[in-house]
């Protein structure tokens, strides 16, 4: 039996198909952080989750394609930035040129174990790289959680949804 508007057995599943699809998925935006020798690298991650609450492990995936991809590779540590609905303009920042991102030196400061943080962030957390695992066209981290800061005000988290950041109430019918 076949379904309008789906793929099947003889029908691919191209890179174009695959990301339409998960565009209607609503994803957590994050920034994730990190000191490399030439400087502080960041880039904006929507692949950002919980992956083991013991040990406490989060994950996130990077495409080989990244401006940051060979930073990461050598770091030890990483901030990772729960961004708030207030930063839209901190995520699209992150997701340009690499030379913008840190290029306002009032927007972060360096953690004591070395990580960029940005200011005004609701909700951080650090984390040691434990695995980095080539998949497809991208590569996976999984990090330990080392500390954490929350903001007990903390907003409604930012999301991306269909191409575009939104606030959380901006996406109900």
């Amino acid at each position: 039996m076949s379904v309008p508007g789906t793929t099947g057995p003889s029908t691919p599943v191209t890179a174009e198909t695959y990301r339409a699809a998960l565009r209607r998925h609503p994803a957590g935006v994050v920034i994730i952080t990190l000191m490399s020798e030439s400087g502080p690298v960041g880039f904006t991650a929507t692949s950002f989750s919980s992956l083991s609450l013991d040990p406490p492990l989060v994950c996130f995936n990077i495409t080989h394609t990244s401006s940051s991809i060979t930073a990461l590779r050598t770091a030890h540590s990483i901030a990772v930035h729960l961004l708030g609905e207030q930063q839209h303009e901190t995520a699209k920042r992150f997701s340009a040129s690499a030379e913008q991102r840190f290029a306002d030196a009032s927007s972060w400061t360096t953690l004591d174990t070395g990580e960029p943080l940005l200011l005004g962030t609701p909700t951080w957390l650090c984390a040691s790289i434990d695995q980095l695992t080539p998949a497809g066209d991208s590569t996976l981290v999984i990090a330990r959680v080392t500390r954490i800061h929350r903001d007990d005000a903390t907003p409604a988290p930012l999301l991306y949804h269909n191409g575009a950041y939104h606030r959380a109430d901006a996406l109900k019918a």
